[in-house]
C-alpha cells in the first residue's frame, strides 16, 4: 500500500472536515478498500496509487469548495464524491486528473475547471463557437464558468480584453434610494462578477487590469454605441434585458471578438407585459449557424442540497 499525506493550512478544521470528522467519514465509506486518517490539519491517506489519485482529487476539489464557501457539509461531499463518479457503496476504475480540463489556475491554490456535464458543454460550445448562450436556473454555475473561460482566453492571449455587462434592473428595489454616486449604486449589481474575478486573478492585477480597460466591468447602457474588437464579452442576467437591449448588444461584436449570454428564464425581473430580450432571441437565432445554446439544470447547481430540490419544486409549480 501507499500512503500520502495532505496538509490542511489556512483552513478552519471544523468547517472543512465537519464536526467530528463527518465529512472524512463519508469519503472513507465512499473508498472501503483505503484507508484515510484525520490527525490534527493533516489527513492521511493509504491505498493503491489510483485510489490515492482518486480521492486526492476529490479532497482538492472540496479544498476549493471550502476557499469559495467558507464551508464543507456532508451534502457538498456527497455531491463531489457523485461528480467524481464514485456511488456511496464503493470504489470506481481510477480516472486521473486531466490538466485539460482545467480552466483557470487561481489565487490561494483554487483550479477552476467545469465540474459538472452542461458546464462542460458551455465550456466546448465556447471554443467552437463565438457566440453562446448559456441559459439554467440561479447556482448552475453559469456566470462564474462563462467568467473562467473568458479569463482563460486573456491569459492564453486569444483575446486583448474582457468586457463584463448586466442590465441594472431593480429587482423589487429602487436604485435611487441607493446612497452614493452612481458607480456605488451600481457596483452591488455587478458583485457576483467581481467575486468570480477575485478568484481566478491577484487582487493587483485584476486592478492593473481595470485601470489599464483590459478588464472593463459596467451596466449594459454603457455599451450603446461601441465596437468591441478583439475582446471576451460577457452579458449576464440576460433574462432583464429588453428586446431592444439584446439587439443592442448582440450587434456590439467586432472582428476576433467572441460572446457568452447568460440568463435565467425563472428570474425575470422585468415590468409586467416587458417580453425578455432573451427570451426572444433565442426563439430568432437557433436558426443561426454558428451560435450555440446551452441549457443548464438543476443537476448542474454546486450549492446546498436544498437550492437545486428548491429549483426542481418551482419548475413543478410552474408547470
Amino acid at each position: 500500500m501507499v500512503e500520502k499525506v495532505i496538509t490542511l493550512d489556512n483552513v478552519s478544521l471544523i468547517d472543512f472536515l465537519g464536526v467530528e470528522n463527518t465529512n472524512i467519514r463519508e469519503i472513507a465509506a465512499a473508498f472501503p478498500m483505503s484507508k484515510i486518517i484525520s490527525r490534527g490539519n493533516e489527513i492521511r491517506i493509504k491505498g493503491t496509487t489510483p485510489e490515492i489519485t482518486r480521492i486526492s482529487d476529490i479532497l482538492e476539489s472540496l479544498l476549493e469548495h471550502y476557499q469559495r464557501y467558507g464551508k464543507v457539509t456532508p451534502d457538498n461531499v456527497q455531491n463531489y464524491l457523485g461528480q467524481n463518479g464514485v456511488a456511496a457503496s464503493g470504489t470506481v476504475p481510477p480516472v486521473p486528473p486531466d490538466d485539460d480540463e482545467v480552466l483557470v489556475y487561481g489565487n490561494r491554490g483554487v483550479v477552476v475547471r467545469a465540474k459538472t456535464d452542461n458546464q462542460k458543454k458551455l465550456v466546448e460550445a465556447a471554443e467552437k463557437h463565438d457566440l453562446v448562450f448559456a441559459i439554467g436556473p440561479a447556482g448552475t454555475g453559469k456566470t462564474y464558468t462563462a467568467v473562467a473561460i473568458a479569463v482563460r482566453a486573456l491569459k492564453n492571449k486569444e483575446v486583448k480584453k474582457i468586457i463584463i455587462t448586466r442590465p441594472a434592473v431593480e429587482a423589487g428595489e429602487n436604485l435611487g434610494f441607493l446612497p452614493g454616486d452612481l458607480k456605488e449604486k451600481i457596483d452591488p449589481y455587478l458583485r457576483p462578477i467581481y467575486d468570480a474575478l477575485d478568484d481566478m486573478i491577484p487582487a493587483e492585477k485584476l486592478k492593473l487590469y481595470q485601470e489599464n480597460r483590459i478588464i472593463e466591468i459596467a451596466p449594459l447602457a454603457y455599451m450603446r454605441g461601441r465596437t468591441l474588437n478583439n475582446a471576451f464579452i460577457l452579458l449576464d442576467e440576460a433574462q432583464n434585458t429588453t428586446p431592444m437591449q439584446m439587439k443592442m448588444f448582440l450587434t456590439r461584436m467586432g472582428p476576433s471578438s467572441k460572446a457568452i449570454i447568460t440568463g435565467d428564464r425563472s428570474q425575470i425581473d422585468l415590468p409586467n407585459k416587458q417580453k425578455s430580450g432573451l427570451v426572444e432571441s433565442v426563439d430568432i437565432l437557433k436558426p443561426i449557424k454558428g451560435i450555440a445554446f446551452v441549457e443548464l439544470d438543476g443537476s448542474d447547481v454546486v450549492r446546498h442540497r436544498l437550492v437545486r430540490e428548491i429549483i426542481t419544486a418551482y419548475e413543478k409549480a410552474g408547470q
